[in-house]
């Protein structure tokens, strides 16, 4: 599996992660879903090639609806656990040789299970796997120096950079609305790189060291 779409029990916009599924999905992507993120994948009639969770969270239809599946690997889990479902989720799919995830429903109104997931990103760069949040505001993963973003392709209008784990170095910012050269980005000073805009048709990142989360939002 090189490519894993995980759907967890976060909110979910349903028109914006089918139409995500249908732009980003491919015959050879493994479809997941981490504990109730199986419910969405029921109402959508999109069955998952693995389901993963303890399922304490499921509806009651949703859990009819496991018992039922014939053709999903299933990895039932014990509410008593060392990880979130999310995690344990991505541990499996990197276990299983993925090379690139995507996570929907990964954000929420649980703040506590949000900055879980977003740690995740550090677990994805440090076994060499590109990991991603997204839902039908946001845009999130962890870049590397010398990525250049083309204005037409961008995800929402703002693009936002925050240190993840530690102080970034040396950020250089080109063709933004606001540009930055060699900055020592700190998370007490982070309000720096906020809701910046790409004012040129491409614009590059570059910085010297650290771990570089980038969000690309809208309104």
């Amino acid at each position: 599996m090189t490519d894993v779409i995980i759907v967890s029990g976060g909110n979910i916009q349903k028109d914006f992660a089918l139409d995500f599924l249908k732009k980003n999905r491919t015959d050879a992507t493994c479809i997941m879903a981490a504990d109730s993120g199986l419910d969405f994948l029921r109402e959508t009639g999109i069955e998952p090639d693995v389901a993963v969770g303890d399922f304490d969270s499921l509806t009651e239809a949703g859990a009819a609806y496991l018992g039922a599946l014939s053709h999903t690997e299933i990895l039932k889990l014990t509410p008593e656990k060392d990880d979130s479902d999310t995690q344990h989720a991505v541990n499996f799919a990197m276990d299983r040789g993925a090379e690139r995830i995507l996570i929907l429903g990964a954000t929420g109104s649980r703040i506590d299970h949000l900055l879980a997931n977003l740690e995740l990103l550090l677990l994805g760069k440090k076994r060499g796997v590109k990991i991603a949040l997204a839902d039908s505001k946001n845009y999130v993963t962890l870049i590397e120096s010398g990525m250049v973003l083309k204005k037409q392709e961008q995800f929402g209008s703002y693009v936002s950079f925050f240190p993840l784990g530690g102080d970034v170095r040396g950020l250089t910012l080109k063709g933004f609305k606001y540009p930055l050269f060699e900055h020592h980005l700190r998370a007490e000073d982070c309000g720096l790189s906020v809701s910046n805009e790409i004012v040129e048709d491409t614009a590059s990142v570059e910085f010297s060291g650290g771990n570089l989360m980038m969000l690309m939002t809208r309104d």
